[in-house]
């Protein structure tokens, strides 16, 4: 593979996400006794330390380590990232985030539960980005069985 070409693909993966931008009015908003700017500079910080070259999977890791640090959900940190901007592929947010976003994305603007706009614009960049249209139809079932064998 030439220079050139390395480097067009590796900005075709790298327009795939955009990264967050720090909370404007931190001082004014807390997040379960904590600031908003900690969840921010946690994950940041973290997002540099990941040793993965998929930055798919330095986001998955950044936000679980994120959670797990501030005793938080992954899916409201996740969520929280999103509303700061963040816009990655679907298999950079956790299981629980995914299933929020697209029970969200299923209702319409007036209903209770409905997506905000942080994310609708996530939807648009899944779909730009070329990511399952159908995701949401395509739940996972549990793969234990289990029926109740008697030896009668």
């Amino acid at each position: 593979m030439k220079k050139s070409e390395a480097k067009n693909q590796t900005k075709t993966e790298n327009s795939k996400i955009s990264y967050p931008l720090p909370p404007s009015d931190h001082m004014d908003h807390a997040r379960e006794g904590r600031e908003d700017m900690e969840v921010y500079a946690r994950f940041m910080r973290h997002l540099r330390h990941v040793p993965s070259s998929r930055p798919e999977i330095k986001i998955l890791s950044a936000i679980q380590f994120t959670a797990d640090m501030l005793d938080l959900n992954d899916a409201s940190v996740a969520k929280f990232l999103v509303d700061l901007g963040l816009r990655a592929p679907r298999v950079a947010f956790p299981a629980d985030f995914l299933e929020f976003a697209d029970q969200a994305l299923m209702r319409s603007g007036w209903e209770i539960g409905s997506p905000n706009t942080a994310l609708k614009e996530l939807q648009d960049h899944w779909d730009r980005i070329g990511e399952d249209k159908f995701a949401v139809l395509k739940r996972r079932y549990s793969l234990v069985d289990e029926r109740i064998h008697s030896n009668h």
